[in-house]
């Protein structure tokens, strides 16, 4: 069967779904051309030919498929699997997709696929990805169930996984780094004592990208009309070499109240920057 009748990413019924009934203002030009951008047909026969597999399989497939190459430092600080202990393992989020694949497949490998990830609602378009995903809603407004999901995820048996920025790295006076991280990483990483492993990913995305981003915001324009070229900079990604700094595991009792939770994380997010 083919990708063209068996869609996996549908623009048009991503349209729908966040929209509603506005959907149908939307010139069919503009919708052409983000199934262009989103390369709605070549996801979706990657989707179709990888639709037997999930999990950190998926992931590993993923990789093989963008022909990712990984250049792991510190993997010796990465905890044993079998410490019985739990850990929150923090990233930088330079790419915006290819990052989070990355590390999935090689925390989830590591750790015989025990963790999730708190990401946004779009990839849990992504069946393979989805058994392992709490979703977050990035692209409407905040879903109220966002701290029970939370809540749910540090409170279960799974590592996990975050992104505490996000959004991907933008260009902030002429160096490309995280916009400030969100302090809940720290507050529920001390209340349920996991300790906090810190990682660097290395990459960027294309100068457009950055552009994009910046005259945007310049503009004041809300919706994150850079994250609709993620895809299109996963694609001009491919056959890359990445690597991945994994830093010594930060015990929770490091983050007490001589400092903010958001001061916390400030410095965690520093302490990524130095790997």
């Amino acid at each position: 069967m083919n990708s063209i009748t068996e869609k996996t990413i549908d623009i048009s019924d991503i349209l729908r779904g966040k929209m509603g009934s506005k959907a149908k203002f939307v010139p069919s030009p503009l919708v052409k051309w983000l199934k262009h951008i989103v390369h709605q047909d070549e996801v979706n026969k990657y989707l179709w030919d990888s639709r037997h597999l999930t999990g950190v399989e998926w992931l590993e497939d993923c990789m093989r498929y963008l022909d990712m190459t990984l250049e792991i430092v510190g993997k010796e600080n990465l905890p044993d699997k079998d410490d019985g202990k739990l850990y929150t393992f923090v990233s930088n989020h330079p790419l915006g997709g290819e990052d989070g694949v990355a590390l999935g497949a090689v925390i989830g490998r590591h750790y015989d696929g025990r963790f999730c990830y708190l990401v946004n609602d779009l990839l849990m378009n992504l069946p393979g990805l989805a058994p392992l995903c709490i979703p977050i809603n990035k692209t409407g407004s905040q879903s109220r169930s966002f701290p029970a999901m939370v809540e749910a995820g540090f409170r279960s048996d799974n590592h996990m996984l975050m992104f505490p920025a996000g959004l991907c790295s933008r260009r902030i006076n002429g160096e490309i780094r995280d916009l400030p991280w969100k302090k809940t990483f720290i507050t529920k990483s001390v209340e349920t004592h996991r300790d906090v492993v810190p990682i660097h990913f290395g990459g960027r995305n294309s100068d457009f990208f950055y552009t994009l981003a910046n005259v945007c915001k310049a503009l004041g324009i809300k919706f994150n009309i850079a994250m609709l070229f993620l895809v299109d900079e996963m694609y001009k990604n491919v056959h890359k070499s990445f690597r991945i700094a994994i830093g010594k595991p930060i015990p929770w009792q490091t983050f007490d109240k001589s400092r903010t939770p958001a001061q916390w994380a400030q410095y965690v997010q520093d302490e990524v920057y130095k790997l």
